[in-house]
């Protein structure tokens, strides 16, 4: 029996679980939590739209991956064997859909209303806006998307409270026939209790297909390249040992502030390295969601610190007026200040400490 385990009084019982009462809760739940999604290879989802029209229906969420993969993603609660099958008639209309738009057909007709709310005119500009890690090579990102639409090449999520050994073996029959276009994720969740508190548990069913990498696809391994991400500082700190004068304090400084940010209880602290190996960035990071509040940079041997609102919104609201006053602007998806004054880490600490008390 699989679950969550919890030992009581010296023995091991099955912590109970329950039922999502509406397919809202689950859809909230992935749409607000999407690093939550344990997909195969594990890639970084950047958020295009919600409720997108695709063809008759409307995808519960569509992303992309830093290579430029499209991700379309459908949310359903499994209360019939029909239910089942449907997620899986409906995420495949929608590639079918998508297959063969150009990247300015796509901006301007499904995603205009996505990107007018984000204040944005490209898929690239959106997509740069959550991009703590610099994991996205603005170069090439629109070229490879464009080849993805135009080859068909998706990964396909399919997200339910429970799955079934029919459903299973469907996917797994699409996931090994269509490994050269489709990669397709089963997920599961389920709500325990453990000690008064709920937890969510996302499974992922489907089988783990290597096979289902860009190499096989025949799409260029240099537009799937990652961030090279590492524990605590040291690399962020030997990006700048050449720098003298007042921008290495500025560095300095923010060091200095990062890692005392660490010491709080439920923020882990990396350094990544950007795909153009010229950029690295200090991530500040929640543990409970791998985000962070703001992002360090070294962009070219220039300090910056970039904010990321939704994480604010979702973890320190009460703190989004003190940092905005401190920062001289608002908060948005990615902007930055340059002007890093001590009133600014000041309350951006403060921040911290909010968010790792929700």
């Amino acid at each position: 029996m699989s679950g969550i385990w919890t030992k009581i009084d010296g023995k091991w019982r099955a912590a109970s679980s329950r039922d999502f009462e509406r397919e809202k809760e689950l859809h909230d739940l992935v749409e607000e939590n999407i690093g939550m999604l344990p997909l195969a290879g594990s890639p970084r989802l950047f958020v295009l739209g919600r409720e997108v029209q695709l063809g008759s229906g409307y995808a519960d969420l569509l992303a992309v991956e830093a290579s430029g993969r499209p991700v379309i993603a459908e949310v359903k609660l499994a209360r019939s064997s029909e239910a089942k099958r449907a997620i899986v008639a409906q995420v495949i209309s929608y590639a079918a859909f998508l297959q063969g738009f150009d990247v300015e057909s796509l901006a301007k007709g499904p995603l205009s209303k996505s990107l007018s709310d984000r204040e944005q005119d490209s898929i690239l500009g959106m997509v740069m806006t959550q991009d703590q890690e610099d994991e996205i090579d603005s170069d090439t990102f629109e070229t490879s998307l464009q080849e993805y639409l135009t080859n068909g090449m998706f990964r396909l999520v399919l997200i339910m409270d429970d799955s079934s050994e029919e459903l299973e073996r469907v996917i797994a029959y699409l996931d090994s026939v269509t490994k050269q276009s489709l990669t397709i994720d089963l997920i599961t969740f389920r709500i325990y209790y453990v000690n008064g508190t709920e937890v969510a548990m996302p499974q992922r069913i489907s089988p783990d297909l290597s096979l289902t990498s860009d190499s096989v696809s025949g799409l260029s391994t240099k537009r799937a390249s990652k961030a090279r991400k590492s524990d605590g500082p040291d690399a962020f700190i030997a990006s700048f040992s050449d720098i003298e004068g007042e921008i290495r304090e500025v560095f300095n400084q923010l060091v200095d502030w990062a890692i005392e940010i660490e010491k709080i209880q439920g923020v882990n602290l990396y350094t990544a390295t950007g795909v153009n190996k010229s950029r690295f960035t200090l991530l500040p990071r929640l543990a409970t969601e791998n985000a962070g509040l703001i992002t360090i940079w070294n962009d070219n041997k220039k300090p910056y610190i970039s904010f990321w609102r939704g994480v604010f919104e979702r973890r320190a609201p009460n703190s989004i007026e003190a940092v905005e006053k401190a920062a001289g602007l608002k908060i948005g998806h990615g902007n930055v200040v340059n002007e890093i004054s001590s009133a600014l880490l000041d309350a951006l600490k403060s921040a911290y400490l909010e968010a790792t008390k929700s």
